[in-house]
Order: structure tokens, then C-alpha cells, then sequence
């Protein structure tokens, strides 16, 4: 969506500020699973947003609209300056970013987010779980199985099975650490393969 926000904008001659964090393609880059990619600025701790804007600004700089990606990686103070760029400087901030992270806790940045921005909405993309319900839930998995402990952000993958990985999945099969994987197991397991008669 924030990829889209900046191709119809820039097609009408608009010029924006993109602001990432963290994202799977590597520092300073905007991407999709569907494999668009594009230049944005990197946001590191400590780092001043509204002043990053201001200083552009003042530099004879254009921006017509900012995206933020990857918001819940934001400090909250960081959600506090994008709200400023929109309050003192008139321009729109697009923000996007999931709620909360593999432990179904709200992310510092995020809950941030939700307490100042003007509107929230909840993007239907259609993520199913393996079960074929609506996934709502996020998992972190090593090596396929879901983990429930660690540090909040660790960057992972959603192709990746062996080192950090993360898969969607339904709140019922979140709740029972129930990967497409570990299902995939107890389906072959001997355990629960019908018996035959004698």
C-alpha cells in the first residue's frame, strides 16, 4: 500500500519523503513481497524526523506527503514528530506497520500511532493462515517452529525456514504455536494415521 500511495502520487507530479525501518530488502529501501523496491530513508535511533523535514525543507528541498514503513519500529517520540510534520508543517503522513508482534504485544511504535493518528485503518490484505482462516496473528519461527520468547525485533523472513522466519497465522492456531510446519508433522506422525483392522 505505502508503494502505491508513492506511484499514484509521484505520477501527478508530487514529490514525497519515504521513512523505513528495518525492512527484509536491506537499509534504506521500501519493499513488497511481490518484489517492488524502492530508495527511502533509513530512520536510526535517536533520529529527529520533524527536524530531518525541517532541514530538508529549509535546504530548498521538496516534499508534498511522507510515508513512514515500517512505523511499529518507530520510537514513540519518532510517532510524536511525524505527528508534528502533519500539525506544523500541513503535510500528510502515510504510516504503515503491524500492531503487534509475535507475543501478540503491541509495539511501542504502533500503540503510539494508534493514540495520535487521526484515522486508523485496518488494511484487509488478505493474509491466510494455513488453515485457510483469516490470519490476525504474527509468529516468529526458527528452523519452522514458532518461538514465544526473545527480544521484540528480531528482522526475519517469511521465505525463510531455517534462521528467523515468520509466518501469519489464525488467533486459534496462534494460541496453540501451531505452524503450517508443525502441522504438516502431526499429520505424517504414526500417531494419527488411521488403523487398519486385522
Amino acid at each position: 500500500m505505502a508503494l502505491q500511495i508513492e506511484h499514484n502520487r509521484s505520477a501527478r507530479g508530487l514529490a514525497g519523503m519515504i521513512f523505513t525501518r528495518d525492512d527484509r530488502e536491506g537499509e534504506g529501501k521500501l519493499s513488497s513481497r511481490l518484489g517492488l523496491v524502492t530508495d527511502a530513508v533509513e530512520v536510526e535511533d535517536g533520529m529527529d524526523l520533524y527536524g530531518y523535514m525541517v532541514d530538508h525543507l529549509s535546504r530548498g528541498g521538496r516534499a508534498d506527503y511522507v510515508i513512514a514503513d515500517e512505523a511499529q519500529f518507530l520510537a514513540p517520540v519518532q510517532i510524536d514528530q511525524l505527528a508534528r510534520v502533519v500539525d506544523d508543517l500541513g503535510l500528510d503522513v502515510y504510516a504503515f506497520g503491524i500492531t503487534t508482534d509475535f507475543r501478540s504485544k503491541l509495539f511501542p511504535g504502533s500503540q503510539r500511532l494508534v493514540e495520535l493518528a487521526d484515522r486508523v485503518e485496518v488494511l484487509q490484505v488478505e493474509a491466510l493462515c494455513w488453515c485457510g482462516a483469516r490470519a490476525t496473528h504474527n509468529a516468529r519461527t526458527i528452523g519452522g517452529e514458532m518461538v514465544v520468547e526473545g527480544a521484540q525485533v528480531v528482522v526475519g523472513d517469511v521465505n525463510q525456514s531455517e534462521a528467523v522466519g515468520y509466518e501469519v497465522l489464525c488467533r486459534r492456531h496462534h494460541r496453540r504455536r501451531m505452524t503450517a510446519a508443525s502441522a504438516r508433522a502431526a499429520a505424517l506422525s504414526p500417531d494419527v494415521l488411521p488403523v487398519q483392522p486385522a
